[in-house]
């Protein structure tokens, strides 16, 4: 068993973004990343039920593009350092340029923000 879902929201919402990218061609990894670059691929996996900005993120880094997911550690550790709460696109627009001035991948920074959150937690 690849994934191992409790909830049928989370079986459903998996089951509707393999249905749309099956119809849409998409085979491996490499198709994925290439598909992740038009707007419109988007666009469509917003449609999906449960799927949203930060998904669309994580998807993207599971293959290997760089991306800010934002999630609630990284929701936290942004209000700890005393960024206000901000909607999604406007604090990742944060952590993307915090990388930048900083010299860091924007992906790398997010892993360590969320992995030091999340042993705090």
């Amino acid at each position: 068993m690849a994934m191992k879902f409790n909830h049928a929201q989370k079986v459903a919402t998996a089951r509707a973004i393999t249905d749309l990218l099956a119809a849409d061609g998409v085979d491996t990894r490499e198709d994925l990343h290439a598909w992740l670059d038009q707007q419109a691929n988007r666009a469509a996996l917003r449609t999906v039920k449960g799927v949203g900005p930060k998904s669309i993120d994580y998807i993207g880094n599971l293959v290997g593009r760089s991306h800010v997911a934002v999630d609630v550690h990284l929701r936290a550790f942004a209000g700890d350092a005393g960024v206000p709460d901000l909607p999604y696109d406007q604090l990742r627009a944060v952590y993307e340029e915090a990388a930048a001035l900083l010299g860091h991948d924007k992906g790398g920074l997010e892993h360590a923000v969320w992995r030091h959150k999340s042993k705090a937690a």
